[in-house]
């Protein structure tokens, strides 16, 4: 009797091995991949990047020919210069106007008190009260000239400030922490805007998308720890993961991973955020267990 319950355990323990030797999911990895392409035309001045270089983010790693922004840059401030020459005509203008109007209205006064001393006569009130209406008006027409003079300015600092936004596009900044998958461009070649130069990746926490069934489901949740395992020469080697996201619908297995039988079923997308250690590749195969 005691010989047949140690092979039913046998047989039980035997089953419950082959059900784990099965992992919940299967899947490939993935990185953000980001695209960096060029913001301004021209010639590509230098280009200092190769394929699997590790870039820290806001490093300059290029430049594109800034030389036709750089001269039209010198005009403009040329062209200011001779602007602002205009007004400093515009201003001295003034202060003689101001300085002439300053001692008529002396005069003025000086005449209306010895008009009502009867001292002076109404004509010569009244030139003098002419003398100072002409300065005043001539003192506002002087000062309307500021006003074109001063857009014209603002116009060309406007301009200047574009070309200072060109050439700061012109330099190729590296934006974010990553490694270089591929270089389209290189030195001395003529670029466009938009055009790809190169691709980067952070390769340091990959993802794993696995896909289950809605049986599956229940077991996970978002933050949940879960183990993955990749191949190896001699055993599978194994990471810890965490459940980063869940899609909320349901889709087809994709054709590349299940089988013709299993391709027919739907299926939920999962996202496993795994630290890479080095060994983790885009694309590589992987497999999740959820105990």
């Amino acid at each position: 009797m005691k010989q047949v319950f140690a092979f039913l355990a046998l047989i039980n323990l035997v089953a419950c091995s082959k059900s784990s030797d099965k992992a919940d999911g299967y899947g490939n990895f993935e990185a953000t991949e980001v695209t960096i392409s060029a913001e301004a035309n021209g010639k590509i001045e230098y280009l200092n990047l190769e394929e699997g270089a590790i870039l820290a983010p806001n490093t300059p790693v290029g430049l594109i020919d800034t030389t036709q922004l750089y001269l039209s840059k010198q005009q403009l401030i040329a062209s200011k210069k001779t602007i602002a020459s205009k007004s400093q005509n515009v201003l001295s203008q003034t202060a003689v106007l101001k300085e002439q109007l300053k001692t008529t209205l002396i005069d003025q006064k000086r005449i209306q008190n010895m008009f009502a001393e009867n001292a002076a006569t109404k004509r010569q009130v009244d030139e003098i009260n002419g003398k100072v209406n002409v300065l005043n008006e001539q003192i506002k027409s002087v000062k309307t000239q500021e006003a074109p003079i001063n857009n014209e300015v603002n116009s060309i600092d406007v301009q200047i400030e574009k070309i200072n936004d060109q050439i700061n596009k012109s330099k190729i900044i590296n934006p974010i922490k990553g490694t270089v998958l591929s270089k389209y461009s290189d030195t001395n070649e003529i670029t466009s805007f938009g055009k790809p130069l190169y691709k980067i990746a952070n390769l340091d926490a990959m993802t794993l998308r696995v896909y289950i069934s809605e049986k599956q489901l229940t077991q996970i949740k978002i933050g949940q720890k879960v183990t993955v395992k990749i191949d190896s020469q001699e055993e599978m080697k194994s990471y810890p993961g965490t459940i980063a996201w869940i899609a909320s619908s349901a889709e087809f297995t994709p054709k590349i991973i299940q089988t013709k039988e299993e391709r027919a079923n739907l299926v939920y997308a999962v996202k496993v955020t795994v630290k890479n250690d080095g060994s983790l590749k885009i694309g590589m195969p992987a497999e999740m267990w959820i105990q």
